[in-house]
């Protein structure tokens, strides 16, 4: 695959991941707008892998508490904030892990991969996006997060699944409906996001073992190194952009996508 592809790839996950504008619809729809060839599940999994060593790298602190607390989570301990807040991401990452493997074992994920899906998708919860927004609470912190709000973030996260929905997106929409301030919103969808990609991608990678290749390796490895770079830098923006401003501008991106995207499917 030509360098400018990896390139042009690599980027477009490492921006898109963690905005709420979805990465996994920007990278369906770049091949089939531009006529290009597909990327292929490999350059997929390896740009996954280069936002998810950001978002562990971003959220250092987090990361390393759930590790120290992993071993008290499974012999049933929660007294720990780091056993506590592993326990809860793990019940939060199963619906996706269900909804996933039905889709894949159905065919249906391959199905939904139209301009059309992307399109409504990107117009409807972006609306869904800007009423919560603006009408949710804001008195809720990260830390208050309990079993009940780890199960309904779980089925936001499943949802995601339709391309053009974006994870980042669906799963701050409960936040804030949950009450859950802006920052923490953004926060606790990002920690989500960190089993979730290390599940998606070894369920993924399993399809790669007969048809990995040292050509396919070197591509991987240069757009794991790009994606992470771009995917480090939109995490310190995006975080540092809500002190300020609200998901507004991401609203109005998706909105003005969805319309064009329709206006391609049904014209």
């Amino acid at each position: 695959m030509p360098l400018y592809h990896i390139l042009i790839l690599a980027l477009i996950q490492g921006i898109t991941e963690f905005l709420p504008i979805s990465s996994s619809g920007h990278l369906i729809l770049f091949p089939q707008l531009t006529g290009m060839q597909d990327q292929g599940v490999a350059l997929d999994v390896a740009v996954h892998v280069g936002t998810l060593f950001a978002v562990m790298l971003y959220f250092r602190d987090d990361v390393v508490s759930v590790l120290r607390g992993m071993p008290d989570m499974i012999r049933g301990r929660f007294e720990t904030e780091g056993a506590r807040m592993a326990g809860l991401l793990a019940v939060a990452t199963v619906p996706v892990i269900l909804f996933g493997l039905i889709l894949k074992v159905t065919g249906l994920i391959d199905a939904m991969r139209s301009v059309a899906v992307i399109g409504w998708a990107m117009l409807g919860f972006g609306i869904v996006l800007y009423i919560t927004d603006k009408k949710g609470p804001e008195t809720r912190a990260a830390e208050g997060w309990n079993l009940r709000d780890a199960i309904i973030l779980g089925l936001w996260q499943a949802v995601a699944l339709i391309p053009g929905t974006s994870r980042s997106g669906s799963t701050i929409t409960g936040a804030r409906f949950l009450g859950f301030e802006r920052h923490d919103a953004a926060r606790l969808s990002m920690l989500m996001s960190i089993p979730t990609i290390i599940a998606s991608g070894a369920i993924t990678a399993l399809d790669l073992v007969e048809t990995a290749n040292a050509r396919a390796a070197i591509d991987g490895a240069i757009g794991a190194a790009i994606s992470f770079v771009a995917a480090l830098v939109a995490l310190k923006l995006m975080m540092r952009f809500l002190a300020a401003v609200s998901f507004t501008p991401y609203v109005i991106y998706r909105i003005a996508l969805g319309v064009f995207l329709l206006w391609l499917a049904y014209s």
